[in-house]
């Protein structure tokens, strides 16, 4: 049974996206959405621009779609979309947050795709977000990747510096 049957009950009924193609190279964390790439301090929330959930880094999306950035197993899928974390299988642990303060959409504007306990691969789609949904409720769309366990590793050093598109090399992670 492929992701998809799973996901949707092996009725063979795929979701309008695919999955996209990935740079998957050890150490490196992809691009969740496409979009512009800034620096974690850019990022307007005190908690994340702070870095004090992990290093990591914001991309401002070009669409409404997120995907896998490595390939795991989804840790956290949270109900309102917003959110979902993945432990890469060599040990990386990956939070894609979308938008800031989204958690009070309650799901408005989110469709969720990957379920906490899947294994997915690098480029699997996790979820839709609607950017005009969360800009109508006054909050910024920033796609926010952090690597939650950044004190394991040397450095986490955003490499992308122009547009990239999903599943691009977006962060590498040294040990």
């Amino acid at each position: 049974m492929g992701l998809f049957d799973k996901l949707f009950g092996g009725k063979g009924k795929a979701p309008a996206i695919e999955s996209v193609a990935t740079e998957t190279a050890e150490g490196i964390v992809c691009s969740p959405v496409a979009g512009m790439p800034i620096a974690l301090s850019e990022v307007p929330d005190p908690v994340f621009g702070g870095g004090m959930m992990g290093k990591g880094c914001g991309v401002k999306p070009s669409a409404g779609v997120a995907y896998a950035p490595v390939t795991g197993e989804v840790t956290a899928a949270f109900p309102t979309g917003h959110a979902f974390g993945i432990k890469s299988d060599d040990g990386i642990e990956v939070l894609i947050h979308i938008g800031m303060d989204t958690v009070g959409m309650n799901g408005k504007g989110f469709e969720i795709i990957a379920k906490q306990g899947m294994h997915v691969k690098a480029g699997d789609p996790l979820g839709k977000f609607t950017s005009a949904d969360i800009k109508a409720a006054g909050l910024d769309d920033t796609v926010i990747v952090v690597i939650t366990n950044t004190d394991d590793y040397a450095d986490v050093e955003l490499t992308a510096k122009d547009a990239v598109a999903a599943g691009a090399a977006l962060l590498k992670i040294t040990k």
